[in-house]
């Protein structure tokens, strides 16, 4: 753990109580690795080494509070990570489609939008994709993630090149406007996706999608608390539907008769 000698376990669990007492977020769901690295990062913030400063700061500052609340819920992402998992995605769309059904895609957590967004884009993009059946709704935590979503502005910065995550569409002008450095997302993707607040620890499931993405996440997860929330994502998937994890996860081995991979080095899985 970080901090001085002096600091012990208690003085970190002081901090963890008090995110529970005063911020919306479960310190009991997700590793403790996770947590002390982004605590950490905001004590040296702060200028302090000391886990029982940082209780005090959190208990009379709430903008502090509301700092560490997007510290902890941040999520590294972009347009089409991954882009392998974005071909299956698109043989899934495409079935889907052709079934002359609406498709309900859940983005789950959608972070600043780009992987919602990145869903909308390649229905549009796609001509073997029907798009007027595709729905997308992106869901977070955060509600300053979700602000920055749904304004749908991005920046190319010293770490991230927006031209090139959207290389994998045929003409990405026709879905984000470009200015400079800044890219906005056109009105075309935009009108499949809406965004809400979800905890997904909290608030547990939502009404049936075709298409769960929950990548990323079951990382940072406690292993005692996975369950629970893949009861959770389980209890919003249709019974045929698929389920999208991140690259370094997987269904739980309990699980694994009840899902049979589509195509299992990308990390998709259909529900049996």
């Amino acid at each position: 753990m970080s901090g001085s000698a002096d600091d012990g376990e208690t003085a970190f669990e002081g901090v963890l109580r008090q995110i529970d007492d005063t911020v919306p977020f479960e310190p009991g769901y997700y590793n403790e690795s996770y947590l002390d690295r982004r605590i950490t990062a905001r004590m040296r913030r702060r200028d302090t080494e000391s886990h029982a400063e940082y209780e005090r700061i959190l208990r009379e500052d709430a903008d502090e509070r509301q700092a560490l609340m997007d510290a902890l819920t941040i999520n590294v992402t972009e347009f089409f990570r991954n882009p392998e998992m974005w071909d299956v995605l698109r043989d899934v769309l495409r079935e889907r489609t052709a079934e002359q059904r609406r498709v309900r895609v859940w983005s789950a957590p959608s972070a600043d939008g780009r992987e919602p967004y990145s869903v909308a884009m390649l229905a549009c993009d796609d001509p073997e994709i029907d798009e007027s059946r595709v729905e997308v709704l992106g869901s977070d935590i955060s509600e300053e993630a979700l602000d920055n979503a749904r304004d749908g502005v991005y920046h190319t910065t010293r770490t991230t090149d927006i031209a090139e995550e959207l290389e994998p569409l045929s003409n990405p002008d026709r879905y984000v406007e470009r200015d400079g450095d800044t890219f906005r997302v056109r009105e075309a993707p935009r009108r499949l996706v809406t965004f809400e607040t979800h905890d997904l620890i909290r608030d547990g499931a939502r009404d049936p999608f075709d298409v769960v993405l929950c990548r990323n996440l079951l990382i940072y997860i406690d292993v005692d608390h996975k369950a629970a929330l893949f009861d959770t994502l389980e209890a919003s998937l249709a019974d045929d539907g698929v389920l999208v994890l991140g690259m370094t996860e997987s269904v739980p081995p309990d699980r694994s008769d009840r899902y049979e991979p589509i195509d299992k080095r990308r990390r998709v899985f259909g529900r049996r």
